[in-house]
């Protein structure tokens, strides 16, 4: 199996916008591929308490410092709304939280709508 190499920096959005088409589905196929292999746990060493306790302190940093965490609700919006917004694909609900913020930032546009 090859290695794919490659520096994402803090901030760049997800993994898939620091790969090409191409490295990515050569990531695929390997996985895939490790995948008919059992997992040899003797290639791991085992984590020291100490190296668990950072891990976990780093990890509860992380989540104070996110920035943009929205909640979840429960939305009503008529069918025919919905499958506009499911006929553009993938990634739709993220759409419609752009369009709710759009509209909520511009006053003049809820203006229009009471």
């Amino acid at each position: 199996m090859e290695q794919i190499k490659r520096i994402v920096r803090v901030g760049q959005i997800g993994l898939k916008s620091a790969l090409t088409k191409e490295e990515l589905k050569r990531i695929r196929k390997n996985a895939r591929e490790a995948a008919k292999y059992p997992i040899n746990l003797k290639d791991f060493p085992e984590a020291s308490p100490e190296a668990l306790d950072e891990f976990a302190a780093m990890a509860r940093e992380l989540r104070k410092n996110k920035k943009n965490v929205k909640p979840v609700i429960a939305l009503r919006i008529a069918p025919e709304t919905l499958k506009k917004y499911k006929s553009l694909g993938k990634g739709y609900t993220g759409i419609m939280a752009d369009v709710l913020d759009y509209v909520a930032q511009n006053p003049e546009m809820l203006a229009k709508v009471q």
